[in-house]
């Protein structure tokens, strides 16, 4: 182990997005890593390859000090605390100012695409006002502003082979969306990289697909039709509601159609490629990996 290697510390390293970053970490980075958990006992696999892991607690700022202690560089991946207005702003600021005193020197911070004051999407708010908190604090930081996920098609395409619609309020907007895997191994070359000013990286995939490109693609793989059925936010929110989604999370999910709609959502960007060295995966062959699932829909 250099004894010049940052020491590195990830935080919500039980979610999918955290990690996966660990894995990649620990394949790729010889350095000290300390990873952070609301629940240290589900992270006993990675204790035992010899990651420090250690309690976290964004409600408890006193907490953080002691857990973020010893780190140069910190991955602060955006909590999942969406259920108080507020609360998610309070938790990163929280965070923001614990890395400070710890020492911290560079926070990687995973943000959303355009998360203006002025955006339809409601967990933009969070986003904007945490990067806000990071201009002003004085730290080194790289603010990676995710694109909607790829993976989280997995849950509404199959639906529309089964049916033959696919419903969304995007009208003829186009989204650039992104896997979770790139922005893990971006978040990943952000974090071990040794650049310490400031910038705010747009993550995208190569290319931005409408809704009725989506129905096309997802029509060949499955080999069932499957039409773009276009609908406003509003039918679209009762429509979720109905099928048993949380009236708050309808709203939020129609809230990023809005979004696609207004054309907020198409920008491409290059980040991915130049950080990682590899291009990011277009949206038709990360379908074709689950081309299985999208066929078996289908029946």
């Amino acid at each position: 182990m250099s004894a010049s290697s940052p020491t590195l510390l990830v935080t919500g390293a039980s979610g999918q997005l955290g990690r996966r970053v660990v894995e990649l970490l620990l394949e790729s980075h010889r350095g000290p890593l300390i990873v952070t958990t609301r629940e240290p006992a589900k992270l006993a696999d990675l204790a035992a390859r010899g990651v420090v892991v250690r309690k976290a607690d964004f409600d408890d700022a006193a907490s953080l000090d002691a857990a973020f202690a010893g780190a140069q560089r910190l991955l602060l991946i955006s909590t999942d605390a969406l259920d108080v207005p507020g609360r998610r702003i309070t938790q990163h600021k929280n965070a923001v100012e614990a890395a400070r005193r710890s020492g911290v020197r560079h926070i990687v911070y995973t943000s959303l695409t355009r998360p203006e004051p002025d955006s339809p999407v409601t967990i933009a708010r969070d986003h904007w006002a945490t990067e806000q908190t990071l201009e002003k604090s004085g730290l080194g930081f790289t603010v990676l502003r995710n694109n909607f996920y790829a993976d989280l098609l997995l849950h509404s395409l199959p639906r529309a082979v089964a049916t033959g619609q696919l419903i969304a309020a995007t009208g003829t907007g186009a989204t650039a969306f992104v896997t979770r895997e790139d922005c893990a191994r971006i978040a990943v070359a952000a974090l071990a990289s040794d650049f310490d000013g400031k910038r705010t990286l747009d993550v995208t995939g190569p290319a931005a697909v409408s809704h009725e490109e989506l129905a096309r693609l997802v029509s060949k793989l499955s080999g069932r039709p499957v039409q773009y059925l276009a609908v406003d936010a509003a039918s679209l929110t009762a429509g979720m509601v109905s099928h048993g989604l949380p009236a708050p999370l309808a709203e939020a999910i129609a809230s990023f159609d809005v979004a696609v709609a207004e054309g907020r959502m198409d920008k491409t960007s290059p980040a991915v490629a130049e950080l990682t060295g590899g291009a990011p995966a277009s949206i038709s062959s990360f379908l074709e990996k689950h081309q299985e699932a999208l066929k078996a829909a289908a029946h």
